[in-house]
């Protein structure tokens, strides 16, 4: 159930599909003040949404700093690679499909191949409502491998389908591992807070090591601050989602 309900949350909270009902509510506004108040409450909204610098100061503001390599330690035994990069419903199937933030994959095989961590964990399942072909993680192992990564480095958990039963079930396959102590979380800057939060919660404490980062360095431009940009609106999506399922997993004492 709680699973559906994140489905359904995530598009109830889209700002595209507030945009959409504002300008529907100014088609079906019977007297022309409230069709323009309607139709202003829309441009505003548009405006906001799509205005690169306002979003962009929001990511910064949510997203975990980028963590040198230099303050990890020289030998970790593992790094958490958390999966959500890869399109496993797109055919044909013989291949991985990365999607955005697919720096979480390359920071992982990084800090490997630097020999900063000893093997890497691949976690994740698949976070869609009907069963596939693949898991994420089966992809992601994949690559690793096509990388170089050995078979015997890498531990795959694919059962999981959304942030607190990653850290659930790798908690539990790392029962498997003993001496697996300290561990570095390779995931989104934006997830992270989320990532973390959930790690802690079940006994676990890894490192942060943020990739994939949607905020950009500041800019003095005027393109910056007063060109719409759609790229900004899909950040947008992204943080709000974000941010409403750190909410609800705390609420729920996920966290």
């Amino acid at each position: 159930m709680f699973f559906l309900l994140s489905k359904l949350l995530d598009v109830v909270l889209l700002p595209a599909v507030w945009l959409l009902a504002l300008l529907l509510a100014a088609l079906v506004a019977l007297q022309p003040r409230r069709q323009r108040q309607w139709l202003v409450a829309a441009t505003v909204l548009a405006l906001l949404c799509t205005n690169n610098a306002l979003v962009n100061e929001a990511l910064l503001a949510w997203e975990k700093p980028p963590v040198p390599l230099a303050a990890l330690p020289a030998h970790a035994d593992a790094a958490v690679l958390l999966t959500g990069i890869t399109s496993v419903d797109k055919s044909p199937h013989d291949r991985v499909y990365l999607n955005a933030g697919a720096d979480r994959l390359t920071n992982a095989l990084w800090l490997y191949r630097a020999g900063r961590v000893r093997r890497i964990i691949v976690s994740g399942g698949s976070g869609a409502l009907q069963q596939k072909a693949h898991t994420e993680a089966a992809d992601l192992t994949a690559l690793l491998r096509l990388a170089g990564v050995p078979n015997a480095d890498i531990i795959q958990e694919d059962s999981s389908r959304n942030t607190r039963e990653n850290a659930l079930f790798t908690k539990r396959l790392l029962a498997g591992y003993p001496g697996t102590d300290t561990l570095i979380l390779v995931t989104s800057a934006f997830h992270q807070r989320r990532a973390l939060g959930c790690f802690r919660k079940v006994g676990l404490q890894p490192i942060s090591f943020p990739a994939g980062f949607r905020s950009s360095d500041r800019k003095g431009t005027p393109d910056y601050w007063l060109v719409p940009n759609a790229g900004a609106l899909e950040n947008l999506n992204v943080l709000i989602h974000e941010i409403s399922g750190w909410l609800t997993y705390k609420a729920l004492g996920y966290l």
